[in-house]
């Protein structure tokens, strides 16, 4: 299983701040799973306009912080790291649940899991937990392409 650190990550996606969302991979089994953290703090860009009174995370970040790691898992699948050229887009979303708020504070634990890559088109089942407790789910579909 391997871990990555940020230096590692940022070798992996092509994201920088304010919307790389991933801060750690705790384990990836490439062609079966990964496991990734994001550490939600109250400087996040987003918190001072969703709420001002109550922060959330908003649902579609969490979702693209699953695809973060579900895009690292696709390229170490592959075995190597993207050029600057490429770029993972969505292809599609599907069954996306949010069960739970994020907040400042918590340690979103991102989860991935390869269901199918077939000619270019990836497809996992991603959660998002916080601690034991399910905050969202989704199926998503993406694929590499040059930019």
């Amino acid at each position: 299983m391997n871990a990555l650190d940020i230096k590692e990550i940022l070798e992996h996606l092509p994201h920088r701040y304010p919307f790389l969302l991933v801060d750690r991979v705790l384990e990836c089994e490439p062609g079966k799973h990964v496991v990734a953290l994001k550490n939600v703090t109250i400087n996040e860009p987003f918190f001072p306009g969703h709420f001002p009174h109550h922060p959330v995370m908003p649902g579609v970040m969490i979702i693209e912080a699953m695809a973060q790691a579900a895009a690292i898992l696709a390229f170490r699948t592959l075995g190597g790291v993207p050029g600057d050229h490429h770029v993972v887009y969505f292809v599609g979303i599907d069954e996306a649940r949010f069960k739970s708020p994020v907040v400042p504070g918590d340690q979103l634990m991102l989860h991935a899991r390869i269901e199918r890559h077939l000619r270019g088109i990836w497809k996992f089942a991603a959660e998002a937990k916080v601690g034991e407790i399910l905050a969202a789910e989704a199926r998503m579909m993406c694929t590499v392409r040059d930019a």
